[in-house]
């Protein structure tokens, strides 16, 4: 893919696994996985090469500041990297799987608050990192207008 867009790599940290996702500025989502937290930073690297990301956000919970630092360190280049609140965002997350993926057969007939997603949704609490920050980059020029 060819694109001159700024990207952003939305990253929810995991001891496990962790959930990538890479987003335009433009709010155009280009790519969502989940992967082993072995793998993370060299996924990241893949992702680097395939699209201009200039900036990483991170969930501040558990374990942000240590991936952080852990990125700061291994990346071989560096790249700005901002920790955005992410209470809530496992629920949020849920909601948005369905939106995304909606639900099939007997899944349909669950209600709301009872269907799980039948994967990790880590890369879509990723994407959800990358909308508050960009959220939160609007709310701040429409306020200082």
């Amino acid at each position: 893919m060819t694109n001159t867009q700024p990207a952003i790599l939305g990253f929810d940290p995991g001891r496990d696994k962790c959930g990538v996702a890479v987003m335009g500025v433009d709010r155009q989502l280009y790519d969502h996985q989940v992967v082993p937290a072995n793998d993370a930073i060299a996924h990241i690297e893949i992702l680097r090469q395939k699209f201009p990301i200039s900036l990483i956000v991170i969930g501040d919970q558990t374990t942000g500041k240590k991936w952080k630092q852990q990125l700061n360190q291994e990346l071989t280049d560096a790249l700005n990297i901002i920790l955005i609140d992410e209470r809530y965002t496992t629920l949020e997350a849920r909601d948005r799987y369905w939106q995304m993926f909606p639900p099939k057969g007997l899944t349909k007939l669950l209600p709301k608050g009872m269907r799980q997603p039948p994967r990790p949704i880590d890369d879509i609490v990723a994407i959800l990192l990358i909308e508050r920050y960009l959220n939160r980059l609007t709310c701040k020029s429409l306020t200082e207008n």
